[in-house]
């Protein structure tokens, strides 16, 4: 029997939380259950395992991201809605670091395909590029190149590896700028 107040968001919005403090590779089942007060064996009640809860909390983040970002592009195109989306990209990923890493895992098509969260983030992301007059399969690239750099900019970033004394803020509107210049000269498809 689940133990009262015990649901499984709460428990995905823990471990979410628990990644946050700690990283989420420190996510454990046990350390979950210690941090709620319960025994391991309660929480498969909730979840099926470390796997499960992991995926759970990827689309819990995924979910958040996306949000941030829909809320930020509201209204705009092209570099425009190009800088505020990467602004909430990274503010995220630095405010989030666990919920962050969490996004970063592979997870079956399947279950992107069964969260309307997810699906919106392919449909944010494409509209947004479309506005650069690129289709397929330029969209595509295009995303891995976006995600590419905030991601890697993001991780040097919370890992404190920008060590020139440059701004770091500075660096990111220049990277930023860079992103959109290559937008607007995206090679033909060949």
């Amino acid at each position: 029997m689940p133990r009262a107040g015990l649901t499984t968001e709460r428990v995905v919005a823990a471990a979410a939380d628990l990644a946050d403090e700690t990283g989420f590779e420190s996510v454990t089942v046990s350390a979950l259950a210690r941090r709620l007060g319960v025994k391991d064996a309660s929480l498969y009640t909730h979840v099926r395992g470390l796997q499960d809860l992991r995926v759970r909390m990827a689309l819990l983040a995924g979910g958040e991201l996306i949000g941030e970002i829909e809320a930020a592009v509201a209204g705009r195109a092209g570099k425009e809605a190009l800088a505020a989306f990467a602004d909430a990209y990274r503010a995220y990923a630095l405010r989030h670091p666990g919920r962050y890493a969490a996004t970063q895992i592979r997870v079956d098509p399947s279950l992107v395909a069964d969260s309307p969260a997810l699906r919106r983030t392919s449909e944010i992301t494409y509209g947004m590029l479309r506005a650069y007059g690129l289709g397929e399969p330029g969209l595509t690239d295009a995303v891995r190149l976006l995600r590419s750099t905030f991601h890697g900019y993001c991780a040097l970033e919370a890992a404190g590896a920008f060590g020139a004394p440059r701004d770091v803020q500075a660096s990111w509107d220049r990277a930023v700028e860079a992103l959109h210049v290559a937008l607007e000269h995206w090679p033909a498809d060949g």
